[in-house]
């Protein structure tokens, strides 16, 4: 099935060919030091996919998987050779790069010898494992058929039967490419999703704003009064550190307000801030939490009082303050003066000064899926209902979700939003909806939900699976991981060694061991992986 790119990645296709010609002298190189680590890992993945696969796999698999692990060790080289990666965990331009290779190689990935390999004694090049992100972004007329659902269920039943998933758990597998239900079990029994809810929250934004919007931060003057509003738009992506990293700066805004300042004479401003955008309380029904600031339309850096992007942090109490109090020290360098600030709402009368805008809505929603930020899921959530007219609270918040994915003919028989982030465990999802969700982001007819895929984290390389897989089907698994205390979720998408692209969620409750239960989630989803299942 082949999904059709955004209009930002088809305008970016040429450099993106340039730039892959640019570092095919790297790739040779990569190879070679790449060896040693090829062959270490290759061995380290045996003793895992013995105990993952029935008998009957076992050699199938780690045919496949010692072909994947060898390139995905190689790929790992190649990646440090061709360049950086963005803001949102993603390498710059991936699934173009490997759409302009137009090849998937062997397990040598194109190596060349001046000798005969069956000579020296090496083994013979193996045929590469299916790629997820070949797979997301190319064709799949070639791939066989679905895995039947009989088999399916042989290897999928005793895996989540495991005593690690708690009393109770439930299952969805779909093939992407038909939205057919190939397995399910328990799949329409709505359980406590955790922070699977954000993919329900990213399709929701991008169906409601569109991908190419942007969250806007202004700062506007009040005529005669010479109040000066900062005026927040609900970004939770604005930054104000010295390298913004091509989110929206603070700084900028300030240096931009300054000069429109400069350029009126004013040299001295009663300072506000306006968060009227949203409304209700801030704090989220769990309390003050280092998984998530008060919710709010004006913040910097997700109130955190550290160095860090992403993952718990202690959070200032008022996020709105801070962040204009910063906007005041940075107008204080230009020479302008401000008042001690305090909250406000700039009229329809107030002249906006300067400007300063989010990526649009596709990077944004990457990054929260890829790094399961809840700043931003809940801030989505609420951009959700500003544009479907709802009160921007978690309750409307939860409305507006509900409906935009009622528009898009979704299953939602039992489901309830109590937030956007899914640490609410009042949240109630389906594994069916999730699949549904993951189908629907696939849709050639919804490309603005693409990004509820490409922001998954990628299996042993970004975001909160980097860690995970590490010994079987990384780069194979592309999934949205869910904890709670009794909780445990996962749901994404997998490619089957007959290159089938199939979306799965996972769900389990009453867990009483986190690191037993995702280790279970981790061996489903590889047995996935490696299931023709005919």
């Amino acid at each position: 099935m082949f999904v059709p790119e955004l209009r930002p990645w088809r305008a970016a296709r040429p450099h993106v060919v340039r730039v892959v010609t640019a570092v095919r002298p790297h790739l040779a190189r990569a190879a070679a030091a790449a060896g040693p680590r090829v062959a270490r890992l290759t061995r380290a993945a045996k003793p895992q996919l013995a105990r993952i696969t029935t008998p009957k796999t076992v050699k199938t698999w780690q045919f496949t998987a010692g072909a994947a692990t060898a390139g995905l060790a190689l790929a790992a080289a190649v990646v440090t050779a061709a360049g950086p990666w963005d803001g949102s965990g993603q390498r710059t331009a991936e699934r173009d790069r490997a759409a302009a290779l137009g090849h998937t190689g062997g397990a040598d990935h194109g190596r060349t010898s001046g000798r005969s390999e069956a000579a020296a004694g090496a083994p013979q090049p193996a045929p590469s494992a299916a790629s997820v992100l070949t797979a997301l972004g190319g064709s799949t007329s070639a791939a066989k058929s679905a895995p039947d659902a009989k088999p399916l269920g042989a290897v999928l039943d005793p895996l989540l039967n495991s005593g690690s998933l708690g009393t109770r758990h439930t299952a969805a597998v779909v093939d992407v490419a038909t939205g057919r239900r190939l397995y399910g079990a328990g799949a329409d029994d709505a359980l406590t999703p955790a922070s699977t809810t954000k993919i329900a929250t990213a399709v929701a934004a991008l169906s409601a704003r569109g991908a190419d919007h942007r969250l806007i931060t202004r700062a506007a003057l009040e005529p005669d009064t010479r109040e000066l509003v900062l005026v927040g738009g609900g970004d939770p992506t604005l930054t104000a550190r010295k390298d913004p990293d091509n989110w929206a700066s603070l700084r900028v805004l300030a240096d931009r307000t300054a000069a429109a300042l400069q350029k009126r004479g004013i040299a001295q401003v009663t300072l506000s801030y306006d968060t009227t955008l949203y409304a209700g309380p801030g704090l989220h029904p769990i309390g003050a939490n280092p998984n998530l600031a008060p919710v709010t339309a004006l913040m910097a850096d997700e109130a955190r009082t550290d160095d860090s992007t992403r993952g718990p942090a202690p959070r200032v109490e008022d996020p709105a303050t801070e962040a204009t109090r910063a906007f005041a020290a940075f107008l204080q360098d230009h020479g302008i003066k401000t008042t001690a600030p305090g909250p406000s709402k700039a009229t329809n009368r107030a002249k906006t000064l300067a400007t300063v805008s989010s990526p649009p809505l596709s990077t944004v929603v990457e990054r929260m899926l890829t790094n399961s930020d809840n700043d931003i899921a809940e801030a989505l959530a609420r951009q959700t209902a500003v544009a479907t007219g709802e009160r921007a609270d978690f309750a409307g918040a939860g409305k507006a979700i509900d409906a935009q994915l009622r528009k898009l003919g979704l299953p939602l028989s039992g489901t309830a939003f109590k937030d956007g982030s899914g640490l609410n465990r009042s949240d109630r999802l389906t594994a069916d909806l999730l699949t549904s969700l993951l189908a629907k982001a696939a849709d050639p007819d919804h490309p603005d939900l693409r990004p509820a895929l490409t922001g998954l984290p990628v299996a042993g390389f970004t975001g909160t699976l980097t860690s995970r897989y590490t010994e079987g089907a990384a780069g194979i698994v592309r999934a949205k991981t869910g904890t709670l205390t009794g909780v445990n979720t996962l749901a994404g998408t997998v490619v089957t060694r007959d290159g089938r692209l199939l979306a799965f969620a996972f769900l389990a409750t009453n867990t009483t061991d986190p690191t037993a239960a995702q280790s279970a989630l981790d061996r489903t989803a590889t047995a996935l992986a490696a299931c023709g299942c005919k």
